[in-house]
C-alpha cells in the first residue's frame, strides 16, 4: 500500500511547522529582570572603569551634601537672627494699638461727660417744657441715652470645624454686614424706637458696611458675636419674629451653621450716638448749563448716604450679601 505524496497546502497546515509569537505575560514571568540590570551588573563585575567612577563619585556626593548643609545652616541662622527684630516690631505695633484704644476710650468717656454737662447747663437755661421736648427729640434721633424694655438679637459666626448641612446659595458661614442691616431694618419696621449694634447707636445717617473681613458701624469696627439691641413696644418681638428678615436668618443659620437667636430684655440702656456732622445743600451762585441740560433721574441720587440702616436705608455697595 502506497502513501500518496503530501501536498504543499497540507504541509503548511502541519501544527509542528507553525511559529508562535512570544506571549508578553509568559515572557514577563519567565524573565522578570530587565536586561539592563544584568548588563550593569556584568560591567561592574568585569570592568575597572566602574570602580574608578565609584571612587571619584564619593567625594562629589560628599561635597554636594556639605554645600546643601551649609545652605541650610545659613538659612536657619538668618531666620533666627531676624526673629527678635520681627518680635520686637510686632510687640511695638501691639502696644501702639492698645495705647490708641485706651486713648480713644478715654476721649470717648470725656466727651460723654462734657455732653452731660452741656445737657445740664441747657436744661437749666431752658424752661421745663422746652427742655422736655428737646430731650424727647434727642432720644428719637439717637443723640441721647435711652432706657427701656426691648429685644436683643444675637448673631455669631459658625464654629471653625462646623459645616452646614448644605451650602446651597445661603452664602458663607459667617455673619455678613448685610445680615446686620437686614436685622436692624426689620427691628425698625417692627416698631423699634432705638437700635444699637454692639453698643454703637444707630441714627438716620448711620452706615453698616464691610471693609475686607471687618464689619464697620459708623466707620467703627465691631466683632462677633454681634448683638443688635432694640428698645420698643412689647409687640416688637412678635412682629420681628414674623418678618421676612428673621425667616431668612433662620434659614441661613440652618444651612450654614451660624448662630441666630433673639430674646426679650428688660431695662436695656442704649448709649447716645456721636454728634453727627451735618451737611447743608446750597444753591450754586450761577446755574450751570450742563446741570440744566442733564436728563431727569441722573446723578442727583448719588449724594445720599449708602448703607444706611435706619428706616428706609439703602444697602451698602461694598462687601457681599445673601
Amino acid at each position: 500500500m502506497t502513501t500518496p505524496p503530501s501536498r504543499d497546502g497540507e504541509k503548511e497546515r502541519d501544527p509542528s511547522t507553525r511559529v508562535y509569537a512570544p506571549d508578553f505575560l509568559t515572557e514577563l514571568f519567565r524573565n522578570p529582570l530587565d536586561p539592563g540590570y544584568g548588563d550593569a551588573a556584568a560591567r561592574r563585575a568585569t570592568g575597572s572603569v566602574s570602580r574608578v567612577r565609584e571612587v571619584l563619585g564619593r567625594p562629589v556626593s560628599l561635597l554636594v551634601l556639605a554645600v546643601i548643609g551649609f545652605l541650610f545652616a545659613v538659612a536657619y541662622r538668618e531666620t533666627v537672627a531676624e526673629e527678635p527684630s520681627r518680635a520686637t516690631a510686632r510687640a511695638g505695633l501691639v502696644a501702639e494699638i492698645k495705647g490708641r484704644e485706651a486713648e480713644t476710650d478715654r476721649l470717648t468717656e470725656r466727651a460723654e461727660q462734657l455732653r452731660e454737662e452741656v445737657g445740664r447747663q441747657r436744661d437749666a437755661t431752658l424752661s421745663g417744657s422746652q427742655a422736655s421736648r428737646l430731650r424727647t427729640l434727642e432720644a428719637g434721633t439717637g443723640l441721647a441715652r435711652v432706657r427701656g424694655d426691648g429685644v436683643v438679637v444675637r448673631l455669631a459666626d459658625a464654629a471653625a470645624d462646623q459645616d452646614g448641612v448644605t451650602t446651597g446659595d445661603a452664602g458663607p458661614s459667617r455673619v455678613l454686614y448685610s445680615d446686620l442691616q437686614k436685622v436692624a431694618n426689620a427691628l425698625w419696621a417692627a416698631g423699634a424706637e432705638a437700635v444699637a449694634v454692639n453698643g454703637q447707636r444707630l441714627t438716620a445717617t448711620s452706615t453698616i458696611r464691610s471693609a475686607g473681613e471687618a464689619i464697620l458701624v459708623d466707620y467703627r469696627p465691631v466683632t462677633g458675636p454681634y448683638e443688635v439691641q432694640a428698645i420698643g413696644p412689647r409687640s416688637m418681638r412678635d412682629r420681628f419674629d414674623q418678618s421676612r428678615a428673621a425667616a431668612l436668618m433662620r434659614e441661613v443659620a440652618r444651612t450654614t451653621g451660624l448662630s441666630f437667636g433673639m430674646k426679650r430684655a428688660d431695662d436695656l440702656t442704649l448709649p447716645a450716638a456721636p454728634q453727627p456732622r451735618l451737611r447743608y445743600a446750597e444753591p450754586p451762585a450761577t446755574p450751570s448749563p450742563s446741570a440744566s441740560a442733564r436728563p431727569s433721574g441722573s446723578g442727583a441720587a448719588g449724594s445720599s448716604s449708602p448703607g444706611s440702616s435706619g428706616p428706609g436705608g439703602s444697602s451698602s455697595p461694598s462687601g457681599g450679601g445673601r
